[in-house]
């Protein structure tokens, strides 16, 4: 999730996500393990270095932090989670769940 904290603060979240779910769910290899981090982070040209020392750095430790309070205080209690105005889909079916609650047109 650091290194998620870093993509976005050099504008890859979606690349890096993208490239870690690719990692997990295609690949089936565990996140935990830091190797796959880098393979999906060299995915979307982050250099390795940079992702390793912006992990450590305090400051992507708060921001983490405080993402996650915010998920909290909007509702968030488990992922996958999705939110629609101001209600929380969570869980396999959130993003079909999203979808009709947003009368079916897949459309926030």
């Amino acid at each position: 999730m650091r290194v998620a904290i870093y993509a976005m603060q050099i504008g890859r979240t979606v690349p890096f996500a993208q490239a870690a779910f690719r990692q997990a769910f295609a690949g089936g290899h565990d996140l935990s393990d830091p190797d796959y981090v880098l393979i999906a982070a060299a995915a979307c040209e982050m250099h390795p270095r940079a992702v390793l020392s912006a992990a450590q750095r305090d400051s992507v430790g708060e921001q983490l932090r405080a993402s996650t309070a915010a998920a909290i205080d909007a509702g968030v209690r488990d992922v996958p989670a999705v939110r629609v105005g101001g209600q929380v889909f969570h869980g396999e079916r959130a993003i079909a769940q999203a979808r009709e609650a947003l009368g079916g047109t897949g459309q926030a």
